[in-house]
């Protein structure tokens, strides 16, 4: 029990750090304020290094991880392009933003209470993914 519900939060955690990645890359290149791309780009840096260390230990299960859900992903890069075409101000971009990194908490929380078995190594993981989610949506509110 422990090591699939260690393996299953990997997965989400895997999922959801994709998922924060790209969707910082996707509104980079939109950002005018040097700050608020400050933020975006450090916050990028510690998902890769947060994605690095979820790929070590998904190798040590001899497991491929997930990637995140490609209706959502799509309905995602839909918005955001949509959005981003009426009013691409660092405002929409810190709305955006936002939005995600609260579903990301949510998700993240859930996924830790249903996989409460998985060890201490993964659900540090998942807190610290959910920690950083929760950083950038306080750091960019100033732009919201």
């Amino acid at each position: 029990m422990i090591e699939q519900d260690t393996i299953k939060l990997l997965r989400e955690c895997d999922a959801g750090v994709k998922m924060g990645v790209s969707s910082i890359e996707d509104v980079l290149g939109y950002v005018k304020s040097e700050n608020m791309k400050n933020y975006l780009t450090e916050c990028k840096a510690e998902h890769d290094k947060l994605d690095t260390e979820i790929q070590q230990e998904l190798d040590r299960f001899k497991d491929e991880g997930k990637d995140p859900n490609p209706m959502a992903k799509g309905m995602s890069w839909i918005k955001t392009n949509v959005k981003m075409a009426f009013n691409g101000s660092d405002e929409t971009i810190a709305d955006l933003m936002t939005d995600g990194c609260n579903m990301g908490v949510k998700s993240l929380n859930k996924y830790l209470n249903e996989y409460e078995a998985a060890d201490e190594k993964s659900k540090d993981i998942a807190k610290r993914l959910i920690n950083l989610e929760e950083r950038l949506a306080i750091d960019i509110r100033q732009y919201l």
